[in-house]
């Protein structure tokens, strides 16, 4: 469902991407080229900041946002998910946030108030709040980090989690072009 906010935006999508029809995109999201939003995804750009203003959610060319994943912002707050990027099932974004180019962020993980550089790899169940992880980060599974003193545990992301990324972009980048195709059937 595509819909407009209170403040009367209504979302940017591009004509190359593919929206699951069961997925909702309300007010001020701007959907780059390529670009497959799953079922039961949530993208909600609503709420104003003190001076009535909002800042979009965006999503860069060819990422991914998965099955039940819900992107959001408090009060205005701008959220951008990079180019390349996968955001994987019943994950939460929830701004003011930045997701870089060619990330993975994995099952149930929840980012919050934060930046992921570019290459990062945030595995499932993870939480990554009030810190900016720099590129190339590898956050394993059910690691929660909520400052940056929390970051020396951190390694970088290895070549067999860049390639996972990768292949998961690439899969969904398919998957936009085959259900565009079924899309025109009905």
């Amino acid at each position: 469902m595509i819909r407009k906010n209170p403040s009367g935006d209504l979302p940017q999508i591009d004509e190359s991407a593919f929206v699951d029809p069961t997925a909702i995109l309300c007010g001020k999201v701007i959907v780059g080229a390529n670009v497959f939003i799953g079922p039961y995804a949530v993208i909600r750009a609503d709420e104003i900041d003190q001076t009535g203003d909002m800042q979009p959610i965006i999503i860069g060319a060819n990422s991914n946002i998965q099955d039940g994943v819900v992107i959001h912002s408090k009060s205005g707050a701008r959220v951008e998910i990079g180019q390349n990027t996968s955001i994987a099932h019943r994950s939460i974004v929830h701004g003011p946030c930045k997701v870089g180019d060619h990330v993975f962020i994995g099952f149930n993980s929840v980012l919050y108030n934060c930046v992921v550089g570019r290459d990062c790899v945030v595995r499932h169940n993870s939480v990554v709040e009030n810190v900016e992880l720099p590129n190339g980060f590898h956050i394993p599974s059910t690691t929660n980090i909520h400052e940056d003193s929390d970051l020396g545990q951190i390694q970088q992301v290895g070549f067999s989690e860049k390639d996972f990324s990768e292949d998961v972009a690439q899969t969904n980048v398919r998957l936009v072009k085959g259900y565009k195709r079924l899309q025109n059937e009905f």
